[in-house]
Parts: structure tokens; C-alpha cells; sequence
């Protein structure tokens, strides 16, 4: 059974960091796309950032040059690193991975609050 546990969130000043986790259990990651999506109040769930198993990573342009998504095989966990945080940067983060057959797994959700 697939399960994302994901950790780090909390009530943050602009301008400050977060570093969030997502630890992965019941299968092999190492060879899968994992993605970091978020929601706002109100909004829809949009993307915000994703690695291939391969490394390479994509972002939203929101967080561009701000967020750095990477991963550790060897612990089955996904990060994200959050600099120069923005009050529109608040929401329930979730990591999420898809699998071929199986369709795509999520997390239960990490709060991040970022005050003006």
C-alpha cells in the first residue's frame, strides 16, 4: 500500500523558509516522477513543483528561483525548500506520485502560512 507522509509545514513571516518532506512508503520511488502540488483557499490545486527520476525538475513560475524541489532515493523522501516566502504562497502543500496502472497517489497535506 502506497502512502506519502508529508512534514514541515507551519506559520511563517514573509521572507522567511520552509523546508517540507514527503516520505514514501509501499513501493519503489526511486524510479518515478514525485511532484510537490498546493491549494489555496478558494483555489484550485495547481502544481508547483516536480522531478523525474532522472533529477530533472520543472516549477511553476510563481516560485521559480525561490522553491527547490529535490529528492533522497536512499530514504524514499521528496523536499521541498521554500526561500523568500510570499503571503500567496500559503496552503496545504501535498506531494503527490503517479503509478503506471495504479493511477496517482497523494499525501494528506502539509498547512504552510506565510504573514504579511
Amino acid at each position: 500500500q502506497v502512502q506519502l507522509v508529508e512534514s514541515g509545514g507551519g506559520l511563517v513571516q514573509a521572507g522567511g523558509s520552509l523546508r517540507l518532506s514527503c516520505v514514501a512508503s509501499g513501493s519503489r520511488f526511486s524510479n518515478k516522477g514525485m511532484s510537490w502540488y498546493r491549494q489555496a483557499p478558494g483555489k484550485q490545486r495547481e502544481l508547483v513543483a516536480a522531478i523525474t527520476s532522472g533529477g530533472s525538475t520543472n516549477y511553476a513560475d510563481s516560485v521559480k528561483g525561490r522553491f527547490t524541489i529535490s529528492r533522497d532515493n536512499a530514504k524514499n523522501t521528496l523536499y521541498l525548500q521554500m526561500n523568500n516566502l510570499k503571503p500567496e504562497d500559503t496552503g496545504v502543500y501535498s506531494c503527490a506520485v503517479s503509478i503506471y496502472g495504479q493511477g496517482t497517489y497523494w499525501g494528506q497535506g502539509t498547512q504552510v502560512t506565510v504573514s504579511s
